[in-house]
């Protein structure tokens, strides 16, 4: 890189940095008037630069950046390794067609079942119907929207293999116990960690219990290199099954700007096929799939993995600030609880209207927003009553009233890292406004210290 290429990247450095500091002078909130997200998001020019700088490289497929983030994210979460991939959704898929694979021993086979939740979003579970297994829906809990291991014994059937499923908007499992029932009953964990990074139960980050675990960088996520998403391994054997199935089905294992004529193996052209010497780049034994990032990305990961810290304090001090007034909410909601054990990493503030309140979610969603904050209902809900699961085989456990309630009465709002105390105090106050037509709350001060977060006994 000569000079004058230098100094023109050094220039363009400095124009991104001032452009932020603009951006940062300009924000103000007006309360009914400035858009509050549920999600999105948080970088600044250190995340653009370092994009910017991958995209001068030229090289576009994945590389030392993405090398760089896969070992920070595996040293993130307490693991083996990661491999990167194109979203969450991807990292489902191929984290399940890995252990489907032939190449593992004692993989999974079409007709097996896996034990999962009945509510949540749905490519949690598509992977499963996609690679032929059986889905084992169970009711999750009203308070903490996660599954209960009282109930997985309920759900076992000789031709039950694994269990997989998301902590619920941050809201870790009680990982312990499930950990000691995939033990007793000899079953694969996949845990869905795709709102959960950051999160922890008993000392120890959620997304390191299972053999797999996957993670998503979808903007509104803990993180986000814009798109993207990773699965995370105990295993080792696995991290060459999954690399071999996001790159196509290739056994070739070189990373993409290997410059070594021989490949990593340094046997390159000594490999056959039908008796003749053949590239070994180019021989496949799995049937693969892309589902690749690309190398700018994960050169934003790299910048964001460094910011978690931040943005886990920052999203627990702003659940705790909502958490603060929804105490006095309790005669209209079921609230929000988590596991003694668990210390949650919020993706946002879940809400379920009681049966018996004098008023729909509808109504308060449309007063919301028309206040300018958004909402969301908990993903799919219960899954079973979505279309796209009409034709699918399953089981189920009970009738599963739980997952109903949550699809037409749950709601969520946000409490990630971008929102400040005004926001806060401004959706809480929204919804107290709406709340004094069927009774006057007392108000509780932004100013005191807000309580833990009540937790399941």
């Amino acid at each position: 890189m000569d000079d004058k290429e230098l100094q023109f990247r050094k220039e363009i450095s400095e124009r991104i940095q001032e452009i932020f500091a603009l951006r940062g002078k300009s924000r103000e909130f007006v309360p009914g008037k400035t858009w509050i997200q549920y999600a999105g998001g948080v970088f600044d020019d250190k995340e653009i630069n370092a994009s910017v700088s991958s995209l001068l490289d030229g090289w576009f497929g994945l590389g030392p950046k993405a090398d760089e983030l896969e070992k920070g994210l595996a040293k993130f979460l307490g693991v083996k390794g990661s491999l990167l991939t194109n979203s969450g959704s991807s990292a489902n898929l191929l984290a399940i067609s890995s252990l489907m694979s032939d190449l593992f021993p004692n993989h999974l086979n079409s007709g097996d079942e896996v034990i999962t939740s009945a509510c949540g979003f749905p490519t949690t579970v598509n992977p499963l119907v996609q690679n032929g297994l059986v889905p084992v829906f169970l009711d999750p809990n009203p308070e903490t929207y996660d599954i209960e291991v009282a109930d997985f014994e309920r759900a076992l059937s000789p031709k039950t293999r694994a269990v997989m499923f998301a902590h619920t908007q941050g809201n870790p499992h009680e990982m312990d116990k499930i950990v000691k029932f995939c033990e007793d009953h000899d079953l694969f964990l996949i845990e869905d960690n795709c709102d959960s990074l950051g999160s922890e139960y008993d000392g120890r980050k959620t997304g390191s219990f299972g053999i797999l675990s996957t993670q998503s960088f979808y903007p509104p996520h803990h993180m986000t290199m814009g798109e993207g998403g990773a699965v995370s391994y105990n295993d080792l054997r696995l991290e060459r099954i999954a690399r071999s199935l996001r790159d196509w089905g290739r056994s070739c294992y070189c990373r993409g700007d290997e410059k070594r004529t021989l490949g990593t193996c340094g046997v390159r052209f000594s490999f056959k096929i039908d008796g003749r010497p053949y590239d070994h780049k180019y021989i496949f034994n799995q049937i693969g799939y892309n589902l690749k990032p690309i190398e700018p990305q994960a050169a934003m990961g790299v910048e964001q993995l460094k910011k978690m810290p931040y943005f886990i304090q920052k999203r627990k001090e702003n659940y705790s600030r909502l958490d603060n007034y929804a105490r006095s909410w309790g005669e209209f909601f079921i609230l929000p609880k988590s596991y003694p054990k668990a210390e949650p990493c919020w993706f946002a503030y879940l809400l379920t209207i009681r049966d018996d309140a004098p008023f729909t979610r509808q109504e308060l969603i449309l007063f919301l927003e028309e206040r300018m904050i958004q909402t969301r209902p908990l993903y799919g809900g219960n899954l079973t009553k979505q279309p796209s699961f009409a034709s699918v085989k399953y089981r189920q456990v009970g009738n599963l009233e739980n997952a109903t309630r949550i699809l037409h009465n749950t709601f969520f709002v946000g409490v990630y890292p971008a929102l400040g105390n005004e926001e806060i105090d401004f959706m809480a106050e929204s919804i107290n406004d709406f709340l004094k037509k069927h009774r006057s709350p007392t108000l509780l001060s932004v100013d005191e210290t807000a309580p833990e977060t009540e937790r399941v006994s």
